[in-house]
């Protein structure tokens, strides 16, 4: 395998082949994943940077390229160049790369396996020899969910296709590349019964998604189901391609389809651009949804409408340019004042937690952009009111940054928006304002604050606010005070130096918030550090000084 592997510049390793019929590699759920067409497997330990290298045997022929690995061992993975041949050979013709489907999935499956599902012995005679391309005659097991829905099922065994053996993918990509309007002739076995199904092949291409709609940064695409032949479209759906900044704050992850926006059904991209133009700024609608996960259920999340930071565009897949072409939105209605509202904080028998009540609140941070070495964009933790005209104090990995928006939640059930007054450029410490108008009547007050500092062996008590918005406290004690060490970023991001944090016996790891003494005084806030490369956030306090 000659190419860069590790970020060399020129590498050159050798191997051994393995298997010739390995299963396509997994690369998780979401991503693109391989199917229907053999790898090569093979003992050469590439790693980052042999992408797409060639594979050269002893003669100086180019017979796969590298793909993956496993991580962890030696084994890589290569593609054979079959249709990789097929494919240049249309492109230098000057003709379409053309692709076939049955809208199925194959599984290529040993004897042994295919028994258990009912293959009768005699129906492998006719390949049982072994040839020097094929080490062993193995069948397929088709799935279902395809044109073929109606003639297929899960763990059918293929025999023949119109009146031949298969026993290799690729001669099975040729039966049906190029997409033809003509029947293909199934025979299988379904539970040791034979039986004969007839199902239509068509483009790969043409029910491959051709337009989306990008709105806040999150892709919503259109998919069309085919079926019969000529291709008809039998049904559509909107699924998310790319969460963005607004799906991704809201927890809808990628791959979602989409089914409802509020009162609205969505069944086709035009159905979700007239939702989203009817949409007001700032307002919360609903959007259901189902996931791969659970394809017979539905959930409802919440989405946060704004067009600040992108604008809304429509982009349609040009195949003869090679680009998507896109056009903007209409803006969509403007965003109406919010009205102002009020609470109250539930009764606690804690006498802590009902005195800190009112002077903490949940506070959300959703970022744009990715700045400051900043990679993640969602954020939550707590604030403590330190004025109660309009001033809360967070640490630093609950607000990492000034660019991005803020929501505050008071007792849990009043929703504002606030905004960024001040990250201080050296230590832990944001400050966040919001318009008290918003919470009309609702019976906030600042925290009192102790200046006196935290010393080891001092009884104190964590109280805070968890994910889930409830009312936390503990009772512990400083273990230490010492100064703070981080470890190095590998980029070029924020690291609190110069400061001393108070470690604490038995600490709170499922909620943030303040240390206060027996009478509520806050001593210090029990805040978080965001460090780099370490997976999890470090807990620790400071002194209010």
């Amino acid at each position: 395998m000659i190419g860069n592997n590790a970020g060399e510049q020129l590498s050159i390793l050798a191997g051994t082949l393995a298997k010739l019929d390995r299963a396509a590699p997994g690369y998780g759920v979401g991503r693109y994943n391989d199917f229907n067409t053999f790898y090569l497997q093979a003992a050469s330990g590439t790693s980052g940077g042999s992408s797409g290298s060639p594979v050269i045997d002893i003669e100086g022929r180019v017979v796969a390229l590298n793909a993956g690995g496993a991580t962890g061992n030696a084994s890589s993975f290569y593609l054979p160049l079959g249709r990789v041949k097929r494919a240049l050979d249309l492109v230098r013709a000057g003709r379409p790369v053309t692709r076939g489907t049955l809208q199925t999935i194959f599984a290529y499956t040993p004897y042994d396996e295919l028994r258990r599902l009912g293959l009768r012995p005699r129906r492998k005679r006719p390949c049982a020899r072994p040839s020097r391309t094929t080490p062993a005659c193995w069948w397929w097991g088709g799935a279902a969910r395809s044109p073929a829905f109606e003639a297929l099922q899960a763990g059918d065994v293929l025999v023949r296709v119109n009146d031949k053996f298969v026993t290799q993918f690729e001669p099975l990509d040729d039966i049906w590349t190029p997409p033809s309007a003509k029947p293909v002739t199934l025979e299988l076995q379904r539970g040791g019964v034979p039986t004969t199904a007839r199902g239509w092949w068509g483009d790969l291409d043409a029910i491959t998604p051709a337009s989306f709609v990008e709105f806040q940064r999150c892709s919503g695409s259109h998919g069309v189901l085919s079926a019969g032949a000529p291709l008809q479209h039998a049904g559509a759906w909107c699924y998310v391609a790319n969460p963005g900044y607004a799906l991704a704050a809201a927890g809808i992850p990628r791959g979602a389809l989409i089914t409802n926006i509020d009162a609205m059904r969505i069944d086709t991209l035009a159905d979700f651009e007239q939702a989203l133009m009817r949409l007001v700024m700032a307002t919360a609608p609903r959007l259901r949804y189902s996931t791969m996960d659970d394809p017979n259920g539905s959930q409802l999340k919440s989405l946060r409408m704004d067009r600040r930071w992108f604008p809304a565009r429509h982009c349609n897949r040009d195949d003869a340019q090679g680009i998507w072409p896109c056009v903007e939105l209409p803006a969509g209605p403007a965003s109406k004042p919010q009205a102002p509202a009020s609470t109250t904080f539930a009764a606690s028998p804690d006498p802590l937690i009902a005195k800190l009540s009112p002077s903490l609140v949940s506070l959300t941070f959703d970022m744009p952009y990715s700045i400051s070495g900043i990679q993640d964009r969602n954020y939550h933790g707590t604030g403590l009111i330190v004025i109660p005209s309009g001033l809360i104090v967070t640490d630093r990995n609950t607000v990492p940054v000034s660019l991005g928006d803020v929501r505050i939640t008071f007792a849990g059930s009043i929703e504002i928006p606030g905004k960024v007054e001040f990250i201080h450029p050296v230590h832990n410490l944001a400050v966040i304002s919001y318009d008290p108008k918003l919470i009309g009547a609702t019976p906030v007050r600042a925290a009192k604050l102790d200046l006196r500092g935290l010393k080891a062996g001092m009884p104190v008590s964590a109280v805070g606010i968890d994910a889930e918005g409830d009312m936390k406290s503990r009772s512990t004690a400083v273990a230490s005070v010492d100064p703070l060490q981080l470890p190095l970023s590998r980029t070029m991001q924020f690291r609190d130096s110069n400061i001393e944090i108070a470690q604490l016996v038995n600490p709170p790891t499922d909620f943030d918030g303040v240390l206060v003494d027996s009478s509520g005084a806050v001593l210090g806030l029990w805040s978080s550090f965001a460090t780099r490369p370490v997976a999890t956030s470090r807990r620790a306090t400071a002194a209010c000084r």
